[in-house]
């Protein structure tokens, strides 16, 4: 059973919130954050090395005080405002004529400790830090984590309910995605919805482990410095967007790797006949349809690799992926790359930004084979979290990515 509560959400009023929003701090390098960020724009507090020139080092003591400055001047410019009262709020995001609806909320750090918000990752402990330092800093969990609940058919009714109403905002990102943010002021709504979520047994990290992390952990020491600790405290809470399951789609993760360990393709394509049905279907794009069925492309050329009867084990959840599949019997066995994480010679592409990446990569001679995935489903990902298992590394790609700045959540006293 989980616990979450509604939150002041600090937010920019609508006629800058399309400006402020921005894309995660993860996900485009500073350069790109540089470019990208107009005046009010929020990658200014969660990328500040922008203000400097030339851009300062991301780790370095200045760069944190920046934050903590350009945090404090939004809200005194007005770019921030809080709420005077907690509410819940929904966060719709539409994607390809497809709109998820979220639940933007604040969940317990014991919850994620006790395992009743469930991670299906590794986390790193130096991206840890680095977003721990974040969120002491700043007494605040600026970004929401992404979470999903398994679908509750009451909640969903709210929520649904809620979005026949104006929404507060309503953007399109200059990606061509739409978000949308509604506030639950009704308190009898807002008290329904605590109650609920209390009897959800578990919420799924889908994006954002390093934070949920990290969040986790201020909590915890923030915890450690109050002897009269009594598990209520704001520092307790972080932020969370909570989606129903079933509304969530995961994209592929693809693979490129930069050398064939000495084989010529003609020797690869004989290697993968041992263990995938290899079918050449051209110049064409060719993606995979089905869960073991691979893309392959090599000399200009697009290949199908189905994984042969026996080679996989689809009663096991990590065994049943086709991260697992590939790793197993082309990666590790053929390509003799043993280490996804520590590897130079391979790096990952995400889905979104199409088979003509991996195409592209290849044919500029900097990657000789490309490889694509079919993608993992919201249900095999719940699966590896209920059975305290790990996927391998680059395994899901979540879109669309949250919006920075739509909502934050403070525990300054």
């Amino acid at each position: 059973m989980v616990k979450i509560k509604p939150f002041c959400g600090i937010r920019p009023p609508k006629a800058y919130a399309a400006e402020v929003a921005s894309r995660p701090y993860d996900v485009l390098n500073s350069v790109e954050a540089k470019a990208e960020a107009t005046e009010r724009s929020l990658l200014h507090i969660i990328k500040p090395e922008i203000d400097f020139d030339p851009i300062a080092d991301e780790h370095s003591q200045a760069v944190y005080d920046k934050a903590v400055e350009n945090f404090n001047k939004w809200q005194k410019e007005g770019w921030l405002v809080q709420d005077p009262e907690e509410y819940y709020y929904v966060y719709a995001q539409t994607m390809e004529g497809r709109t998820q609806y979220g639940l933007a909320m604040c969940c317990h750090y014991e919850d994620y400790l006790s395992g009743a918000i469930k991670k299906h990752e590794l986390t790193r402990p130096d991206k840890e830090e680095d977003r721990m330092i974040h969120v002491r800093n700043q007494q605040a969990n600026i970004e929401p984590v992404f979470f999903a609940y398994p679908d509750d058919e009451e909640v969903n009714a709210i929520v649904a309910e809620v979005v026949k109403g104006e929404p507060e905002y309503a953007f399109t990102a200059a990606d061509g995605f739409g978000h949308q943010l509604w506030v639950i002021r009704d308190r009898k709504t807002n008290d329904r919805l605590t109650e609920l979520f209390a009897a959800i047994p578990a919420l799924y990290v889908a994006d954002g482990h390093h934070r949920t992390a990290a969040a986790a952990r201020v909590g915890a020491e923030c915890q450690s410095k109050n002897p009269n600790h009594t598990g209520e405290e704001e520092y307790c809470y972080f932020l969370a967007v909570t989606f129903p399951a079933s509304q969530l789609k995961i994209i592929d993760y693809n693979r490129v790797v930069k050398d064939l360990n000495g084989l010529t393709p003609e020797q690869l394509i004989t290697k993968l006949e041992e263990s995938f049905i290899v079918e050449k279907k051209g110049k064409k794009e060719y993606r995979p349809n089905a869960l073991h069925n691979f893309s392959m492309y090599l000399e200009d050329e697009w290949y199908s690799l189905t994984a042969k009867e026996g080679t996989y084990n689809d009663a096991d959840p990590i065994g049943v992926l086709d991260v697992t599949v590939l790793s197993d019997l082309v990666l590790d066995k053929v390509l003799d790359i043993k280490d996804l994480r520590t590897s130079k010679r391979i790096d990952f592409v995400g889905g979104i930004r199409g088979l003509g990446e991996l195409k592209r990569r290849v044919d500029s001679g900097e990657m000789q084979v490309a490889f694509a995935l079919y993608p993992v489903s919201m249900q095999q990902l719940i699966n590896i979290a209920d059975t305290g298992n790990i996927m391998p590394p680059k395994t899901t790609w979540f879109e669309p990515k949250l919006r920075s700045g739509v909502v934050i959540h403070s525990f300054k006293a």
